[in-house]
């Protein structure tokens, strides 16, 4: 599949590095269900490529890496396609199983889904524009429940339950000393930061990479069981056909604060 093939991707393979880009700047690289599907593809051709070494993923513009799910296609349904295999786990799952190491590089918002699709990669490279954070219980969208309990992983218990909990906003410098990302740098110097972890990353075994990666995600593994909905099935199993969650979708769009006091009991 070529670049031309992929309707919100950008591909290319060079020095030994597979770069996808979300291409949908317009939309901040919201992520709809054809953009998770082509995700899921490209990061499983990149992971089968010999030629490839490191895999980057990032978003188009200097604006955001990507605002999260497009409420558009959430609101028209989208959600429900997790039924017939359209879902955040199976990007989640490629950038686990694809046998190398993957590099988020965030440049502006990495919100919502596009917060915990970088944390779920190797390693973050964030510009100095970069904005972390998490919507579920502000836009009435809960995660799939494993991507919220890895998170206490990566930024510690206190620090997880605030970022999802209470859906504030973290600048790049506040991300760094979080655990959000490895390194800051000026907008500027991007792009030759991430080029000098490629070629470390590139200098290495690659066989003792793929090894030492399952090591770290076989230590999540049990995470996912008994589903990834598991809590919200429990909970409220008709939730995304609730007026709750349309509250929220219908919020967005209107642009006023949403009114989840009525649904309080």
């Amino acid at each position: 599949m070529s670049t031309q093939e992929y309707d919100d991707l950008l591909y290319e393979v060079g020095d030994g590095v597979a770069r996808i880009t979300i291409n949908r700047p317009k939309s901040l690289n919201a992520l709809s269900g054809v953009t998770m599907v082509e995700l899921t593809k490209a990061i499983e051709r990149a992971g089968n490529d010999a030629t490839v070494g490191v895999i980057v993923l990032t978003g188009a513009g200097d604006r955001a890496f990507s605002s999260g799910g497009d409420v558009k296609w959430e609101k028209e349904g989208g959600l429900k396609d997790r039924h017939v295999g359209v879902n955040p786990r199976a990007v989640h799952e490629a950038i686990r199983h694809c046998g190398k190491p993957v590099i988020a590089v965030v440049k502006g918002y990495a919100i919502g889904m596009g917060n915990h699709l970088a944390y779920f990669c190797d390693v973050t490279i964030a510009a100095d524009n970069a904005i972390f954070g998490q919507n579920g219980p502000r836009v009435g969208s809960p995660a799939e429940g494993w991507l919220v309990a890895y998170s206490q992983r990566v930024v510690g218990v206190k620090k997880a339950r605030e970022m999802w909990m209470l859906c504030r906003r973290y600048s790049a410098e506040q991300a760094l000393e979080m655990g959000l990302c490895n390194v800051v740098v000026p907008l500027a110097d991007l792009d030759a930061e991430v080029e000098k972890w490629c070629a470390e990353i590139n200098s290495l075994s690659p066989t003792c990479l793929k090894i030492v990666k399952a090591s770290f995600d076989s230590d999540i593994d049990y995470l996912r069981d008994p589903s990834p909905n598991h809590f919200q099935k429990m909970i409220a199993p008709d939730f995304f056909e609730s007026d709750e969650s349309k509250e929220g979708a219908e919020a967005f769009f209107e642009k006023r604060a949403p009114d989840f006091m009525q649904f309080r009991r």
